[in-house]
C-alpha cells in the first residue's frame, strides 16, 4: 500500500535501534525516577513491569503491525483498518503528538542548554542552582536552544531513513546506553549507594495494597514506552517485509524499561549517596515545571560527586550529554511522524520537513517563554495519549482482531506466532485500562482544581475536554475530504 520509491531500514538492528530511540527519551530519567520514589520504590517496579506486557508491548506489537501492513502514518493506517469515517481518530493521534513535539523541542533545547553549561564549567561554578534555572528559564534563551533542538532533528528528517534517522540514532542511542553504564559504575560506587539501590529495589506490601501505585505505574508505562503514540507505527512503514514484529515489539519494550532501571539506579545511588537524610525530598520534589530533580537538584549533587572540580565536571557532562542524546532521539521521531503524514499527502519530503519545522519552532515559541502554557501543554497531549492508545485499539477491533493477529501480526517475516491472548488483551484490557486511566486522572484534577470545568485553567478536566473537543470536532468536520486526499495520494 506503500508508493514505489519506499525507504527501508538497512537491517533489524537498525530498526530496532532506531525504534528504542523513540520510547527512550528525557521521561525515562527523570520521571521515571521521581515517579519510583514517590510510590514506594521497589514496590512501583512490580506493578510497572506488569503493565509493561497487558498495556506496552501489545499496543507496540499494533504499532508494527499497523505501520508495516499499511504504508500509511496514523491517520491513513487507521482510514484502512477501522474504515475511512473513522481516519479522524489517526488525525487525532497525529495531532497529539504533533502537539507534544511542538513544547518537547523545547525540553529538548533545555538538555542541551545545561550540556554546553557544563562545558564550559559555569553549571558547576554556581552557587545558587535555583536561580540559574530561573534566570535561564524566565529569559528569551529557551528560543534560541528550542530553534537548536528543532533545526538538528529537521536536518535529520531531510537526510531520509537511512543517511537520517538510521544514522542518527545510531549514534544518539549507542551514546546514551554507553554514558548511562559508564554513570552505573560510577554511583553504584558512593558511600552510601547500597541504601538508594535497597530502596530502589525492596517492595513494601503496603504499598501494593495501594491502588494510586498502580494507577501510577500504568500512567508510567502508558508514556514512557511510546506505545500508543503513533511514533512507532511511522517508523514501522519503513519495516522490511520479513521482518518481525512480536519479537521487536518485546525487545523494544524490555529495553526501554531496562535504560529506566539503569537511570534509576544511578539517581537512586547518587543523591542518596551525596544527599543523605534529604535523599527523598529530593527525588520527590518536581520543583518548576518536574524539573527540579533534572536541572535544579542533581547538577547541585555533581559538585559534590569528588574534591575534583574537573571529574565532577566530567560526570555533569555525560550526564547531559546522555539526556541530551535521549531528548534527541525522541524529538526525532516526532518531527518525523509529523512530516511522514504530509508525504502520506503527497508532498515531497523536503518541503513537507519545512513546513513542519517551521510550524513546530512558532507554536513552540509559547512553551518556551511561559511555563504556565508549558504544564498546560503536557497535561492536556500527555493525558491525550491514553485516548491516542485507545484508537488505535479500536481500528484493530474494528478490522476483526482475530484476523489482525493471525493475518498481520503473524503473517509474513514472523519469527514469532503469537496466542489468542493477544485478541483478549487488545479487545478488553487496552480499553478498560484507557477507561480507568482517563476517568483517574481527569476525576483526581478536581482535587486540586475546584473549578475543574474551567477551559482556561492549566492542568484540570475542564482544559482537557475544552482542547480534545475542538481538535476532534474539526477532524470530524473536515474527515472526508481528509480521508480521500490521503488515501487519493497513495494510489
Amino acid at each position: 500500500m506503500g508508493n514505489k520509491n519506499q525507504e527501508y531500514f538497512s537491517s533489524r538492528w537498525a530498526l530496532l535501534i532506531s525504534t528504542l530511540g523513540i520510547a527512550v527519551g528525557t521521561g525515562n530519567i527523570w520521571r521515571f525516577s521521581r515517579i519510583v520514589a514517590q510510590n514506594g520504590g521497589g514496590s512501583f517496579l512490580i506493578p510497572w513491569m506488569i503493565f509493561l506486557f497487558i498495556w506496552s508491548i501489545p499496543l507496540i506489537i499494533a504499532e508494527f503491525a499497523l505501520g508495516k501492513f499499511t504504508r500509511h502514518g496514523p491517520f491513513g493506517a487507521i482510514s484502512i483498518t477501522a474504515g475511512k469515517k473513522f481516519g479522524w481518530m489517526g488525525a487525532f493521534v497525529v495531532f497529539v503528538s504533533t502537539a507534544i513535539m511542538f513544547y518537547y523541542s523545547v525540553v529538548t533545547g533545555w538538555c542541551i542548554k545545561f550540556l554546553f553549561s557544563a562545558l564550559t564549567g559555569d553549571l558547576l561554578r554556581t552557587k545558587d542552582y535555583l536561580g540559574f534555572w530561573e534566570n535561564f528559564s524566565n529569559g528569551y534563551s529557551p528560543i534560541l536552544f528550542h530553534f537548536i533542538a528543532l533545526s538538528i532533528s529537521a536536518y535529520v528528517i531531510y537526510k531520509g531513513v537511512t543517511k537520517g534517522i538510521e544514522k542518527a540514532n545510531k549514534i544518539l542511542v549507542t551514546t546514551l546506553v554507553a554514558i548511562l553504564i559508564i554513570l552505573l559504575v560510577r554511583a553504584v560506587t558512593l558511600p552510601g549507594a547500597s541504601a538508594g539501590l535497597k530502596y530502589f529495589f525492596t517492595p513494601k506490601l503496603e504499598y501494593l495494597t495501594n491502588y494510586k501505585v498502580w494507577l501510577s505505574a500504568l500512567t508510567q508505562n502508558a508514556w514512557d514506552t511510546g506505545a500508543g503514540w503513533g511514533l512507532i507505527l511511522t517508523y514501522a512503514i519503513y519495516m522490511r517485509k520479513r521482518e518481525d514484529v512480536p519479537l521487536n515489539a518485546a525487545l523494544i519494550g524490555m529495553g526501554n524499561n531496562s535504560v529506566s532501571l539503569i537511570a534509576g539506579m544511578i539517581i537512586f545511588s547518587t543523591v542518596f549517596a551525596l544527599a543523605g537524610p534529604e535523599a527523598m525530598t529530593k527525588i520527590t520534589q518536581s520543583g518548576p515545571a518536574n524539573t527540579g530533580l533534572t536541572f535544579i537538584y542533581l547538577p547541585l549533587l555533581f559538585g559534590k560527586m569528588s574534591s575534583s572540580f574537573l571529574v565532577n565536571q566530567i560526570f555533569a557532562v555525560m550526564f547531559f550529554l546522555a539526556l541530551s542524546s535521549a531528548a534527541l532521539s525522541s524529538l526525532i521521531s516526532l518531527v518525523e511522524l509529523a512530516t511522514r503524514t504530509f508525504i502520506d499527502f503527497g508532498i515531497e519530503r523536503r518541503k513537507a520537513i519545512l513546513f513542519v519545522a517551521s510550524l513546530g519552532f512558532l507554536f513552540g515559541i509559547p512553551s518556551a517563554l511561559n511555563l504556565n502554557f508549558f504544564l498546560n501543554q503536557d497535561w492536556v497531549w500527555g493525558v491525550g495519549l491514553i485516548l491516542s492508545g485507545a484508537f488505535i485499539a479500536f481500528a484493530i477491533i474494528r478490522f476483526g482482531t482475530d484476523k489482525f493477529r493471525t493475518e498481520i501480526i503473524n503473517g509474513e517475516g514472523s519469527d514469532i506466532k503469537i496466542g489468542k491472548i493477544y485478541n483478549f488483551i487488545i479487545q478488553f484490557l487496552i480499553p478498560l485500562q484507557v477507561v480507568i486511566l482517563l476517568v483517574w486522572w481527569l476525576v483526581s484534577s478536581a482535587q486540586w482544581d475546584p473549578e475543574w470545568w474551567n477551559p482556561f485553567h492549566a492542568q484540570n478536566a475542564g482544559t482537557c475536554i475544552f482542547q480534545w473537543g475542538v481538535v476532534i470536532g474539526i477532524f470530524v468536520v473536515l474527515n472526508n475530504f481528509l480521508t480521500k486526499r490521503i488515501l487519493g495520494a497513495s494510489k
